[in-house]
């Protein structure tokens, strides 16, 4: 291998070897630990940033494969998955459809988001459309067989007057849910259109509201996905749920403290940076399963400054860079995005990326690798 790679923040000498992490573990048994997934666009296909987007299927599910084989859940069809930034409702049904029959067919866990995106964007819906969208998509997951994750809703946001809409719908859909959920509060952090979700931009109102919904049917949530980048908010939602009821941390920034936890409690996962962090995430977990949190905190810490990295502001963008990692990794052949998204990060971002990510050991094959930093480099940036 060439030992330098000259990036724009300087010289850069690529690590020899990656981490020697096999596919075939068990999957963790003290932490449910799901990585949400992106999907793979199809590098050939003739479409604009407003078409329908062009999925690379076979390519996408070799990605999910690959989180099985780590002992991963995977959670489906996420903002991850960019649901609602390039996948519309029509291509979440298919990605729906399509993985979880491949994980019937190899024992994988999946769970899978359910939203209301088949509404037109900026429309004004009422509530029973609102309603009625989630049913339609709940359905699907169910005739699927695969765990509903309700999914915060752009056009509830739109259509709710106060916390009481939030109640009423959610007291319904959970209702309708034949199997306990996942309920997801995502931050505007990662979605500007939520601002203000479960009624009130005060978070600590918004955070009763939300538990209200879980103190009222218990026994219809498995659990909630808290994606707010605050993990004092999140410990103390965690303190506060009913027996039984899970927390996931979807904090992609605090990740190792939240799931080691604390004498009153812990996290599960379900995390975006699980998608590039994959098997060592799950090597981790299973080394907290032995007790050993020391050694759990010593593989999963160093592994924050890149998460914090892709996740900075405007946050929404950090598939960009997951799936430029999955380009660099070798688990897709181009760095292509449906909706053209690849083009939402600096050339200086995504080769600090590639910087981080090598450090850690992450590329199966770190000459592949740099061979791929050196052809983005010289097709974007030139050579220095």
């Amino acid at each position: 291998m060439t030992t330098v790679i000259h990036l724009p923040q300087g010289p850069y000498t690529p690590r020899a070897t990656p981490l020697d992490l096999a596919p075939g573990a068990a999957a963790p048994t003290s932490r449910t630990v799901f990585s949400a997934a992106h999907v793979v666009a199809d590098p050939y296909a003739d479409a604009g940033p407003d078409d329908p987007a062009a999925v690379d299927w076979e390519s996408t599910l070799a990605f999910r494969r690959h989180l099985w084989a780590h002992g991963l859940g995977v959670a489906e069809a996420m903002d991850t998955a960019q649901r609602g930034m390039g996948l519309d409702w029509a291509g979440a049904a298919e990605l729906i459809r399509r993985s979880a029959a491949e994980a019937k067919a190899v024992g994988g866990r999946i769970a899978c988001g359910v939203g209301t995106d088949q509404l037109p964007e900026g429309s004004a819906p009422t509530l029973a459309e609102v309603t009625a969208a989630y049913e339609e998509q709940l359905a699907l997951a169910e005739q699927h067989g695969v765990q509903p994750i309700l999914m915060a809703s752009r056009a509830l946001a739109r259509a709710a007057r106060g916390p009481e809409d939030y109640l009423a719908t959610y007291a319904h859909l959970l209702r309708q849910a034949s199997e306990p959920v996942i309920l997801h509060w995502l931050g505007p952090m990662f979605d500007p259109a939520l601002e203000g979700y479960w009624g009130s931009a005060d978070l600590d109102e918004a955070t009763d509201t939300f538990l209200k919904v879980i103190a009222e049917h218990p026994d219809k949530v498995d659990g909630i996905k808290i994606s707010l980048l605050d993990a004092a908010r999140e410990i103390d939602v965690r303190r506060r749920l009913p027996g039984g009821v899970r927390c996931y941390t979807g904090d992609d920034f605090n990740y190792p403290e939240l799931i080691a936890g604390d004498e009153r409690g812990f996290s599960h996962a379900l995390l975006g940076i699980f998608d590039p962090l994959g098997p060592l995430a799950a090597h981790a977990v299973r080394v907290l399963d032995t007790g050993d949190t020391e050694g759990f905190r010593a593989l999963l810490d160093p592994t924050v400054e890149l998460s914090r990295h892709l996740f900075r502001r405007p946050t929404r963008f950090y598939k960009t860079g997951v799936v430029f990692l999955a380009w660099l990794a070798g688990h897709q052949d181009h760095f292509t995005m449906v909706g053209g998204l690849h083009s939402a990060r600096s050339l200086p971002h995504l080769a600090k990326a590639y910087e981080l990510a090598d450090g850690l050991g992450l590329f199966p094959d770190p000459e592949l690798a740099a061979h791929r930093m050196r052809a983005l480099l010289a097709v974007n940036g030139g050579t220095r």
